[in-house]
């Protein structure tokens, strides 16, 4: 029976990865700060462990043929490239020599993020190999985990290097809320303001069978794209008030507003003051940031799910959890 490490295991991603690799078979070994926080199924072949990435985990790596990475700082608020660097960068090139010191890792999968490579639009989807474009370079969060990328692929003759660059997830076990904070500012609402750009969407589900087929078919060296549907954001709002049976009054955001509300966030965080408002982040909100999926249903034969099924995890479990009504 093969063992699997899995970094982030409280989140959206880690927990539905979990399930899926618990379901095929695996031995999982978690990493988690607290262990009374992970919401997931419990089983007789997970364990978790209680640790934080700055720490030596060569030991809980001991038994393991493989390392999946999906722990990250993701908090938009935060002022430095530094605060970014440690968590993003810095830690993965830290677990990257615990799993050589460990003797048994024979594969290290790195989740990192679209955000990493270059976007496109419905002309011209973005893919793996096109390069990081403006604003999203100037994004700390997405220069932190280009950062690692490199390293990895800079030492993939060490260890086989897979990396995974998923879009935007969304599903059950969204506890903190994290991309889930979507639904929730679309739901049942009267008005809704929605940026003029658009993002791809992305079951959260499809993403974990897509990290384990990365594991089991993807090459060393190469990204993978988990991507599926394109949609500017008034499109993604309209299907979730087509779910929600709602009919709002639907206002779009100027750019020239969402630029000078970035404006505005960059003299704040000037100032020493944290908000996730900047204008790097409002400028994000005007593209359409559309990606392609070719070459993870080519290479890894992935089959996607309509983000509908998405949409519905989402909603189930944020009302099991009180958290919409």
């Amino acid at each position: 029976m093969k063992t699997v490490f899995i970094t982030g295991a409280n989140g959206l991603l880690g927990t539905n990865l979990v399930h899926e690799m618990l379901a095929l078979g695996w031995q999982v070994r978690a990493l988690v700060r607290n262990p009374k926080n992970y919401k997931g199924e419990l089983h007789s072949h997970l364990k978790l462990v209680k640790g934080d990435l700055q720490e030596d985990l060569y030991t809980h790596m001991e038994v393991c043929e493989v390392v999946i990475h999906i722990a990250a700082e993701t908090r938009q608020h935060l002022l430095r490239y530094s605060d970014y660097q440690k968590i993003n960068c810095d830690a993965t090139i830290s677990l990257f020599h615990s799993a050589l010191v460990s003797g048994s890792v024979k594969k290290f999968v790195f989740v990192s993020s679209a955000n990493t490579l270059g976007h496109g639009d419905l002309f011209e989807l973005g893919s793996e190999d096109k390069a990081v474009r403006y604003p999203f370079k100037d994004s700390y969060y997405a220069k932190s985990k280009l950062e690692a990328e490199n390293f990895l692929l800079q030492n993939k003759d060490s260890m086989d290097v897979i990396i995974i660059n998923p879009t935007f997830m969304l599903g059950a076990y969204d506890t903190k809320p994290s991309s889930g904070k979507i639904i929730l500012m679309g739901w049942k609402k009267h008005i809704l303001f929605y940026p003029p750009g658009g993002k791809n969407f992305v079951d959260v589900k499809d993403v974990a069978r897509g990290i384990i087929a990365g594991t089991e078919k993807g090459k060393n060296g190469e990204k993978y794209l988990l991507a599926n549907n394109n949609l500017s954001y008034k499109a993604f709002f309209e299907l979730l008030c087509e779910y929600s049976n709602q009919h709002p009054i639907m206002i779009p955001l100027p750019k020239w507003l969402l630029h000078l509300l970035g404006y505005s966030g960059n003299c704040a965080r000037f100032f020493g003051l944290e908000t996730s408002i900047s204008l790097t982040n409002m400028r994000i909100l005007c593209q359409n940031n559309f990606f392609s999926n070719k070459k993870s249903v080519q290479e890894l034969g992935i089959k996607y799910t309509p983000i509908d099924a998405a949409i519905h995890d989402a909603v189930t479990y944020f009302k099991s959890e009180n958290v919409l009504r």
